[in-house]
C-alpha cells in the first residue's frame, strides 16, 4: 500500500458530499466532502506503488476544471487513470448544484 498526497487551489466552496465507486479488483472509490480550507487536499491509498506520478497527472488534469474547496478521499484497488477519471467526475457531477 502507498499514500499520496496532493492539494489543489480552490476557489469555490462545496456544498455536498458525494461517495462514488467501490474498492475492488481493478476499482476505487471517491469520497469528496466540503473542506474549511480554501483548497481541495487529496489522499489516495493505493494497493499499486510507484505511480505518484501518473496520479499526478490525472488529478491536475481534473482540478484544473474542478476549483471546489474540498477533502478528497481515493481508495484504490489498481484502477486504471482513464477509472480513476471517471469516478472523479461522477463524483463531480453528485456535488454540482
Amino acid at each position: 500500500m502507498e499514500t499520496l498526497n496532493f492539494e489543489y487551489e480552490a476557489k469555490q466552496p462545496l456544498l455536498r458530499r458525494a461517495h462514488v465507486g467501490v474498492v475492488g479488483s481493478g476499482d476505487l472509490e471517491v469520497l469528496i466532502e466540503p473542506s474549511d480550507k480554501p483548497a481541495a487536499d487529496v489522499r489516495v491509498r493505493t494497493s499499486v506503488a510507484g505511480y505518484g506520478q501518473v496520479w499526478k497527472q490525472v488529478l491536475d488534469r481534473f482540478f484544473s476544471r474542478f476549483d471546489h474547496a474540498a477533502h478528497v478521499e481515493i481508495n484504490d484497488f489498481g484502477a486504471t487513470p482513464g477509472t480513476v477519471t471517471l469516478r472523479l467526475e461522477q463524483a463531480a457531477e453528485e456535488v454540482r448544484p
